[in-house]
């Protein structure tokens, strides 16, 4: 522990960010929205939240959303590859498929995906102005799958009554990016459309790899708010991706993994019709909302013929959801509502090529109550429902609370929190289903302090949590000679099943910090130490790592701005050490990756910007086997009217 607190020491003095802080708002002023599904100023939230705001996301020059999110406390990120792989998220050590992700409030988790988590390969930051990441339990507010956290992307909202913008940038590996969108208000409609194109000449998936394995990425979006009266408004928005990604597999006739000239499309698509009314001389708001989510994942593997499909996965969502938010006296608010859900998947392989047709149905109430109980303290509860059509109901509840004895210089805060994830449909009914499955289950609980000096030019945090998961759903092979009766499915022996057998833990430090050292200078980042453990009974891996979890990862970042707009950065990014298998026989290595930004506006409308990533163009793994990008030249330019 003393090596941890001397490495965090030397985070925060030499180059500490707060992620919160971006953008330049102190604690006091950031409001967030996810905590609660409602707005609230983050000072009065107990749990451990960072906001990304539009400058923050513009200043870092990542187009790709998982890149920008790997430099936030808590999260890590693995990518089988370059660009357009498959790429996974995990907070606080928690699986990947237990994180819930949000477009503007809206769920874009996978129900064809065996564990039912979102593949973040295709997400770009594109239009998004703003990201929450709220870590920890959420499941009484967000329901099934947040056990680890929440990740909500707002987008961006018109701010005059015509305006628009695009952005160009081309750089490594063949890269270009393009943007365009446009939007406005007038006292009744208000409205944003963008679209935009990525490709990449990409890198070899296969570590030792000679081809390069290419990706494409082509998204649109709409939105537009029409006011009906001064208290009954209708929202409608929309959303489409489709990627195209290559990659490498297991070639005849070793099938040993190396290059091949398979690759992967994905569709996703996303509707959303709302109706809000305000009631009750505005202390009472009522949201009713419509939404439809659908993923179609396809691969191919053109080395068996042109057009030969080796797999195909289509997921689909229906939600209709109710939320009332009540002011009850000026210092509480009750968020309440009520929601039902309908997930269908259908998934075959050129090894299984009668569909498998699966569907179920999720219904749920919650209600969530925070108020001021003293001067500077903050008390919120929260209890929600949930009736799953193949495994039953259940119930998860969570606390929190909040202090800030001198006008919010000093914020300490510790929370509570349940969280579930409910078996998958390919979990329950697949040709490896089991029916019996119960939810995973968490607690987690944190607590943590935030501090600022000199009118907020200074401010550190610090944050300690802890989590245990019960019922881990894991897959279960069957022996040939293996007698157990899940071994077989109608009579027919099977390779295996998903059984409850899974306990794990997990438990860790978080600091933040940030120093605007002078006018022009600001020192920023971040430090987590995290240990996730097997916990599983009789488990021969029991207390070892988990796969894929660094032992730490730190943030650092030192950024100039001068007076004629143009700005300057140089960051640095450290992972340490991880296994890439539950047995731990795979070690991945510690790494660091140093990048360099700068931007200048030519005008009051147009800038260019350009970064170099990996600097010095280390070599390092993620996952066993793949490559990952070395160092890479971008430049751009952004232009608004």
């Amino acid at each position: 522990m003393k090596t941890i607190l001397l490495y965090s020491s030397a985070v925060l003095a030499l180059s500490p960010l707060a992620a919160r802080a971006a953008g330049g708002a102190t604690e006091v002023e950031t409001v967030v929205v996810t905590a609660s599904r409602t707005l609230e100023r983050i000072d009065q939230v107990g749990g451990q939240i960072t906001v990304l705001d539009r400058a923050a996301i513009q200043a870092a020059q990542a187009p790709i959303v998982s890149d920008l999110l790997a430099r936030t406390p808590g999260v890590s990120v693995s990518r089988n590859g370059g660009p357009g792989a498959a790429t996974q998220l995990r907070i606080r050590g928690a699986e990947t498929d237990q994180t819930v992700v949000l477009v503007d409030g809206v769920k874009l988790n996978d129900p064809s995906a065996p564990g039912g988590g979102y593949n973040f390969a295709h997400l770009l930051t594109g239009d998004v102005a703003r990201i929450e990441v709220l870590r920890g339990a959420q499941s009484t507010v967000w329901g099934s799958q947040a056990i680890g956290g929440v990740v909500n992307l707002i987008t961006a909202e018109p701010q005059a009554a015509f305006e628009g913008r695009i952005d160009a940038e081309a750089g490594a590996f063949e890269t270009a990016y393009v943007r365009a969108a446009a939007g406005g208000k007038s006292e009744h409609l208000a409205w944003r459309a963008s679209a935009g194109y990525l490709t990449s000449g990409g890198i070899s998936a296969f570590d030792r790899g000679r081809e390069r394995d290419g990706y494409r990425n082509a998204g649109a979006a709409a939105n537009a708010k029409l006011t009906l009266s001064e208290t009954l408004s209708l929202d409608l928005r929309g959303r489409y991706i489709r990627g195209r990604s290559e990659f490498d597999g297991f070639a005849p006739p070793s099938f040993a993994f190396g290059d091949t000239a398979e690759y992967g499309t994905v569709s996703q698509w996303v509707g959303y019709g709302g109706l809000s009314l305000t009631t009750l001389e505005g202390r009472l708001d009522h949201r009713l909302a419509y939404v439809r989510t659908r993923i179609d994942s396809d691969n191919f593997d053109p080395g068996q013929g042109a057009r030969v499909r080796t797999f195909e996965a289509a997921g689909r969502n229906r939600r209709i959801e109710y939320q009332g938010t009540w002011r009850m006296a000026p210092a509480w608010t009750a968020v309440f509502g009520a929601e039902s859900e309908r997930s269908a998947m259908a998934a075959a392989s050129q090894f299984s090529p009668a569909p498998t047709r699966l569907s179920a149905k999720l219904d749920g109430v919650y209600g969530l109550a925070k108020g001021e109980v003293a001067a500077g303290l903050t008390l919120g509860a929260g209890l929600r429902l949930d009736d799953h059509g193949d495994f039953g109901t259940h119930s998860v509840g969570q606390a929190q609370a909040v202090w800030t004895p001198n006008a919010g210089a000093t914020v300490l805060r510790a929370s509570f929190g349940q969280g579930f994830k409910a078996p998958t449909l390919y979990q329950l009914g697949s040709e490896y289903g089991n029916r019996g499955l119960a939810p995973e289950e968490a607690d987690s609980w944190d607590a943590g302090v935030a501090q600022r000096w000199a009118d907020g030019r200074v401010t550190v945090s610090a944050a300690y949590f802890h989590r245990t998961t019960r019922n881990q759903i894991d897959f279960v092979s069957c022996p040939f000679a293996s007698p157990g009766p899940l071994c077989f499915n109608a009579g027919a022996r099977r390779f295996g099943y998903y059984d409850n057998v899974a306990r794990a833990t997990a438990r860790g430090l978080e600091l933040e910090g940030t120093a605007r050292v002078t006018e022009a200078l600001t020192l920023s980042g971040n430090y987590t130490w995290i240990r996730s453990r097997n916990a599983s009974p009789g488990s021969p891996n029991r207390g070892k790592p988990l796969a894929r979890r660094p032992a730490y990862q730190a943030y650092g970042e030192a950024a100039w701005a001068w007076g004629n707009g143009a700005t300057a950065a140089v960051s640095v990014r450290q992972v340490g050490q991880a296994f890439d298998d539950a047995a731990n026989r795979t070690r991945l290595d510690a790494y660091a990756v140093t990048d360099i930004r700068a931007s200048w506006p030519i005008s009051d409308r147009v800038e260019l910007h350009g970064r170099v990533e990996n600097l010095f163009d280390a070599h390092y793994r993620v996952i066993d086997g793949y490559g990952t990008p070395g160092r890479g030249a971008h430049a751009g330019v952004r232009a608004r009217f």
